[in-house]
């Protein structure tokens, strides 16, 4: 009895002695931005992958301005004499041609205006020959010198006044030439020094209209130019001949070519520069005053980029998918910077500059890794 419970208690000592508790190893962690596609998944995707180019990219400043007009291509119109407004066909927005007749003004003055001066040419014979008469009979002592100066002045101060009255018939618009009793006219015509745009009409028919009062303004649109406000802090990257596009609100896709035409030596109390561009094609729909907005190259630069649909957004970042093995991509982020003709420049670190990039089918590879996990 004795051995067999020492027999027992050796069995149950070499059991107990030979148990062995095994822990399990936890699975393997996954990194959420990570995903291995099949190949069926890339083919049908569209995924292609390349390295990080280098391009020369140019930074764009964008600025605003409005359409303008050059001081020389602006006319105000007035009657030189005033008087009263006869008859004019003008409205806004109609074109007109140099020369060509706007307005017909009515006003006793001028009738008095050419009566004078046709009576004062009338009288200009007699006082010529008054003076030479009066110099040969001086030069033979038969007449004194004080009625020979009297003769010389009377002629002399007649002259003046028949050019003066000629001077003020002209600027009327009357023709002096073509003047004499059988034609006096009690109206006179305004014509247009330029061809152009009529921009704003100030009177109406039967109005009294002073020398001093705007009729009409006109606009010369051959020169339009672009004004821009530059501020201080960009300033120095402008030059004269310096190339942008410029574009309305209205129509953003429709873009105009401007060169730097002037830019201004003084800031405005808001702290920028007016700068002058010459629209390389003319446009009549850019009146006076359209406002736009402008993209300025101002620099050339070689930068690393990417093809932009290899970047996609997600949460507001910018992500792009680097190959870590075969059919395997990481989601890493980049930041970005210019974008220009289907290229975007990235901020990476230098060993990403040789790790290839998810170049087409990015939008998919991130679609694929957000599918998987929320699965």
């Amino acid at each position: 009895m004795k051995l067999f419970s020492i027999f027992l208690l050796s069995m149950l000592f070499i059991s107990c002695g030979g148990t062995k508790t095994t822990e399990e190893e936890p699975p393997p962690v996954e990194d959420a931005n990570e995903i291995t596609l099949t190949d069926t998944q890339i083919k049908n995707g569209g995924i292609s992958t390349g390295k990080i180019q280098q391009r020369m990219l140019s930074s764009i400043l964008k600025v605003n301005g409005m359409v303008d007009v050059p001081p020389q291509n602006m006319v105000s119109v007035s009657a030189p004499l005033g008087g009263y407004l006869k008859y004019s066909r003008l409205l806004p927005g109609m074109h007109i041609r140099k020369g060509e007749a706007l307005a017909v003004m009515e006003d006793q003055q001028y009738i008095q205006l050419q009566q004078d001066y046709l009576t004062a040419k009338a009288r200009i014979s007699y006082l010529e020959n008054e003076y030479h008469r009066q110099r040969d009979l001086n030069q033979n002592k038969a007449a004194s010198d004080k009625v020979f100066q009297q003769a010389e002045a009377e002629y002399n101060s007649h002259r003046v006044l028949i050019a003066a009255l000629g001077e003020k018939l002209r600027l009327a618009g009357i023709n002096t030439t073509a003047l004499n009793e059988n034609n006096i006219s009690r109206s006179i015509r305004i014509y247009s020094p330029i061809d152009g745009y009529v921009s704003a009409v100030k009177v109406n028919m039967g109005k009294y209209v002073s020398p001093t009062e705007v009729m009409f303004e006109l606009i010369n649109p051959s020169d339009i130019h672009l004004a821009l406000k530059i501020f201080e802090k960009d300033l120095d990257k402008i030059f004269i001949g310096q190339k942008l596009v410029a574009y309305t609100n209205n129509d953003p896709t429709k873009k105009y070519s401007c060169e730097v035409l002037l830019v201004a030596k003084d800031l405005s109390p808001e702290r920028f520069a007016s700068v002058h561009c010459h629209f390389t094609t003319y446009d009549k729909i850019l009146v006076p005053g359209t406002y736009m907005n402008a993209d300025v190259e101002v620099k050339n630069n070689s930068a690393s980029v990417l093809p932009e649909e290899a970047l996609v957004r997600y949460q507001n970042k910018y992500y792009g998918f680097i190959k870590k093995g075969a059919n395997k991509f990481n989601m890493t982020e980049v930041e970005i910077g210019t974008t220009q003709d289907g290229f975007t420049e990235v901020n990476v670190s230098p060993e990403m500059l040789s790790s290839e990039f998810v170049t087409k089918g990015a939008y998919n590879v991130l679609m694929s890794l957000k599918n998987k996990a929320e699965d």
